[in-house]
């Protein structure tokens, strides 16, 4: 049974709080209201509700929705991990208050996870918007600036090499069929292990390649055909296992271990298909001369994973997904987005504006983005949409007045101000996590992200709302 808040509080709970309350930082309490939120911790009920017919109502008692909650945002608030939040809640009194835990047993770090699960991207993109509406209704975000950016959310891979891709598609292969034959004995075709051979042709390569010359060239080569034979014997005897599961040569005793040997086999279905693009991209780039390979896989295990370049000189080349941030005033990240392929940045700046529009109930007076996001038919629809001041460099322009406009006042006040949002971004990134993402797949990015927005948020509107000012918002 799922229930948003818990019903009765322990004598411990009273005890815990009175002895923690000068010891919360300062944002803790301003958001530790916001929390309470009715609509917060309704959508978060629901979510959790969803894993069950019944988890309303039948069942043992659950969780609170408003522990989960806190709890998820506890731990990209901090930046830990699963098994790290279990470990600093259960020992941190100020924790067990925050998280509304108390004296009760604290959840298992795999408990957690799952949560994350259940929760999914849409209810977090829908728990951010209504945090920004809760901020919108305390007069943090007002909505007369809106700044627009994008980065790069790494994915949790190594730096792909063909001969590193084709090791891992060897590895993962190899190790599905010995579990297969540990369970389905000797029937069907026999295992040989080739993990050690694909190893010494890995070195070989690697040698080869810090050689320079014909000579090291020539090794190189050679040294690829050894591996791509060996890895191509492995991936013809993948199929044969699969087969053979299909039609009931390899075979288990038991349902239990049978349907282990089905995951298995869809295990090597996922994977074979994987391991063969990256032998083909490896031969085109290697003795075809071919590096410009379209949809190049760079991970087995993420797919999803672009190459995107965005000109850093200190990371010239980023494996992950692209994201995209609007900031309003005072810090506060009002949308984003995690795009399945990049788009160009113009491409997104005025759809920007509209989702602020309908978010926020205004247009921006002011719309500030790098040059990577201008052209001449973004700034004349921005103008069309009531945007008053549109603060985006023309870096290639040789117009006289377009040059003078750059030079005005408001144009370098609103640069000022971008320059100034631009770190949000390396915030969010060494403060919540979002330099690399260690959930898998495109939807655990885009629950990763969400989270890390929202815990980034959390804290700005703590901190605003614990020290109020008596100007108005900026703009």
């Amino acid at each position: 049974m799922i229930e948003a808040r818990r019903a009765q509080l322990s004598f411990a709970d009273g005890l815990i709080a009175e002895e923690v309350s000068d010891l919360w930082e300062d944002w803790m309490r301003p958001a530790d209201r916001l929390l309470d939120d009715v609509q917060l911790l309704s959508m978060v009920r629901q979510a959790l509700a969803q894993r069950r017919p019944q988890s309303r109502t039948r069942g043992r008692q659950g969780t609170p929705a408003e522990v989960v909650l806190r709890l998820l945002l506890l731990k990209h608030i901090r930046n830990w991990s699963y098994a790290e939040v279990e470990r600093e809640v259960r020992a941190n009194l100020v924790y067990r208050s925050f998280t509304r835990v108390g004296g009760a047993k604290v959840p298992d770090d795999t408990v957690i996870n799952k949560w994350a699960l259940a929760l999914g991207p849409q209810v977090i993109e829908q728990l951010h918007q209504r945090l920004v509406t809760i901020a919108q209704q305390h007069k943090v975000v007002v909505g007369r600036k809106l700044w627009v950016d994008t980065t790069v959310v790494e994915t949790n891979i190594h730096y792909p090499t063909d001969s590193s891709l084709l090791g891992d598609g060897v590895r993962v292969l190899t190790r599905a069929m010995k579990r297969v034959a540990a369970i389905a004995g000797a029937g069907g075709a026999q295992l040989r292990d080739r993990s050690r051979s694909v190893k010494y042709r890995m070195l070989e390569i690697g040698r080869a390649a810090r050689s320079k010359g014909d000579r090291g060239r020539a090794n190189l080569r050679q040294g690829y055909e050894r591996l791509l034979a060996s890895v191509s014997r492995v991936v013809g005897q993948a199929k044969r296992f699969s087969r053979e599961i299909e039609t009931g040569v390899k075979t288990a005793r038991d349902a239990g271990r049978q349907a282990v040997i089905e995951r298995l086999r869809k295990e090597l279905d996922t994977m074979v298909p994987r391991v063969k693009q990256v032998m083909q991209q490896t031969r085109k780039r290697i003795f075809g001369g071919d590096t410009q390979v379209p949809a190049k896989l760079v991970s087995i295990f993420e797919p999803s994973t672009e190459v995107i370049r965005k000109g850093k000189a200190g990371k010239p080349t980023e494996f992950g997904k692209l994201v995209k941030f609007q900031e309003a005033e005072n810090q506060i990240i009002t949308a984003y987005e995690v795009y399945p392929k990049r788009p160009a940045d113009s491409a997104l700046l005025i759809p920007a504006i509209e989702l602020h529009h309908k978010q926020l109930g205004r247009v921006p007076r002011l719309v500030a983005a790098d040059a990577g996001f201008y052209s001449a038919s973004n700034q004349q629809a921005a103008h069309q949409q009531g945007v008053k001041r549109v603060c985006i460099p023309n870096r290639n322009t040789k117009g006289a007045e377009r040059k003078r406009a750059q030079k005005k006042p408001w144009f370098r006040q609103g640069q000022k101000w971008r320059t100034g949002c631009e770190g949000r971004i390396s915030v969010v990134k060494r403060r919540h996590g979002l330099n690399r993402c260690r959930d898998k797949g495109e939807l655990g990015m885009q629950r990763w992200v969400g989270l890390g927005v929202m815990a980034d948020n959390l804290i700005n509107i703590g901190r605003l709302l614990a020290h109020p000012t008596t100007s108005p918002p900026d703009g």
